[in-house]
């Protein structure tokens, strides 16, 4: 019995690892099964937290609502914040001793970096941001905000005139960015300097767009002409002629009636229309100017939305808009005829009010396409809806420039089709049908991934336009200084500079 009984213990704690030895490799076998089974492709494309739009710190919610976001920052900023202004009046001696002043401040820089290969100053975009008097910021921004709820007004086509303004007001979200405190600010690409010397390029905090369409004809103009004369008595204005200056004009009508006198600053655009309706032949081109997107009409699809709606996106190709538009923009009753009554194919007459907006919403979640033609300009905030949609755009825009495109690559996310193609009897329905639904598939995870370059908010997001805008400027910075230096020695037998496409001979632009 003893040692019947010596034996058993002594097998005890090989039985007892035998036994967690098992538990071990069945746990092993299933977590690997489970990650088998749930990495393998399905039909159903995979929509999750890597994909959609991430904001850097989740405690602090971004808000992405125009009007919303407006309340808060007039909330918390007093009316009377604004106290001291840099108005002045340049003169020559002020001019030379602001060029001189930045002329140290760069080689200074210059020196830096060559020392100290670590330093990341030259990296970071610095910009001065203008303090002006209140009746060209916080006055316009009141205005806006007192009038919005009540207001009926429409513009001559039937527009809603704040939601216009919300939908260009990319002024306000770049603003609010630059001069947030630095304790709730995100991006790193940007920062601003107190000193003038210290800048890089100059922002100027004028709302063109509320005050085109809240104020009285005669007293826009007014108010523009006052914004004008701000602008040029600065001496950093007179040292370039505005070069490195930015001014935020994303409606085409807005600042029109001044804008032959700053057409060397950097226009803040929502296209480049070249047929000379909104902007004359010389005034805007890549090189000096920068495309921003629209702010979105319709909410984001964020990834639950991604999901429930990819099993239920049954419209082949869905449109709701005005048709009848002018200069390139005729090709919207063109497609219309083309494509009314094919089957798949949804195309509606409609406004941008309250109704409007909730109807191309629901369209553009329930269609895998979504027709974004050229309007009145090359341009429409139909591209950017379609796109945080999740709806892959289909642009049919001959003209079109778009926004942060020498960092984004819009065929990944996007079909550009030419209008002679697209009005050819049955070709645009075959082209669609013709698309497999692996590339399809494909695209759709990379609008998800896109989403967050086209979404504005406050605090402004990495990776958001605010952050992109800021990149693309960083990029102009040194062709900028080269022209400012250039224009400072040049005589007047100097030849004449033209810019780097000079297509038609009315269209020559020339840099002196």
């Amino acid at each position: 019995m003893a040692g019947k009984y010596q034996r058993e213990r002594s097998s005890s704690p090989f039985s007892s690892s035998s036994t967690i030895f098992v538990s071990i490799i069945s746990l092993v076998v299933i977590v690997s099964l489970f990650f088998f089974f749930s990495s393998s492709p399905s039909s159903q494309t995979s929509f999750n937290r890597n994909t959609l739009p991430v904001f850097e710190n989740p405690e602090i919610k971004p808000e992405l609502s125009f009007v919303t976001s407006l309340e808060k920052f007039l909330t918390y900023r007093s009316r009377t914040k604004n106290l001291h202004d840099d108005t002045a009046v340049a003169n020559e001696e002020s001019v030379k001793k602001l060029d001189e002043l930045i002329w140290k401040n760069e080689m200074e820089r210059v020196y830096e970096d060559q020392f100290d290969s670590a330093s990341s100053i030259s990296n970071v975009l610095k910009v001065y941001v203008y303090e002006m008097p209140a009746k060209f910021t916080y006055d316009l921004l009141w205005l806006f905000r007192n009038t919005y709820k009540d207001t009926s007004n429409l513009t001559s086509n039937g527009s809603p005139v704040h939601r216009l303004i919300e939908q260009h007001s990319i002024d306000y979200w770049l603003w609010a960015d630059l001069i947030a405190p630095e304790s709730e600010r995100r991006l790193k690409s940007v920062v601003r300097v107190y000193r003038q010397e210290e800048a890089d390029l100059f922002y100027i905090p004028f709302f063109t767009t509320i005050s085109y369409f809240l104020l009285e004809k005669q007293e826009c103009k007014a108010l523009y002409r006052d914004a004008l004369k701000w602008i040029t008595d600065q001496p950093a204005w007179n040292r370039s002629e505005g070069r490195d200056h930015i001014l935020p004009i994303h409606h085409p009508w807005s600042f029109k009636s001044v804008r032959k006198s700053v057409k060397k600053a950097i226009w803040i655009l929502p296209d480049m229309d070249s047929t000379g309706n909104w902007y004359k032949p010389g005034q805007v081109w890549l090189e000096k100017d920068l495309i921003l997107p629209y702010v979105p009409n319709v909410e984001v699809c964020d990834d639950k939305c991604m999901s429930e709606t990819e099993k239920t996106r049954n419209t082949l190709l869905f449109f709701r808009g005005r048709l009848k538009r002018n200069a390139g923009g005729k090709i919207r009753a063109k497609l219309g005829a083309e494509l009314s009554g094919v089957e798949g194919v949804v195309i509606e007459e409609g406004t941008a009010g309250d109704s409007g907006k909730k109807a191309a919403q629901e369209g553009m979640r329930r269609s895998i396409f979504c027709l974004s033609p050229a309007g009145d300009t090359p341009s429409s905030a139909r591209l950017f809806d379609a796109i945080v949609s999740g709806c892959i755009p289909l642009v049919i825009s001959d003209e079109l420039e778009l926004p942060f495109e020498g960092l984004l690559d819009y065929r990944k996310i996007a079909l550009f089709v030419s209008s002679s193609d697209a009005i050819l009897s049955g070709w645009l329905i075959t082209f669609l049908k013709s698309i497999k639904p692996s590339k399809i598939k494909e695209m759709r995870i990379n609008i998800a991934k896109h989403m967050k370059h086209f979404l504005y908010s406050h605090p402004a997001q990495p990776l958001g336009p605010e952050d992109l805008t800021w990149r693309m400027l960083a990029g102009k910075v040194s062709n900028i200084k080269l022209h400012i230096r250039r224009s400072q020695r040049v005589v007047k037998e100097s030849r004449r500079l033209c810019t780097c496409e000079c297509r038609p001979a009315a269209n020559i632009t020339t840099l002196f």
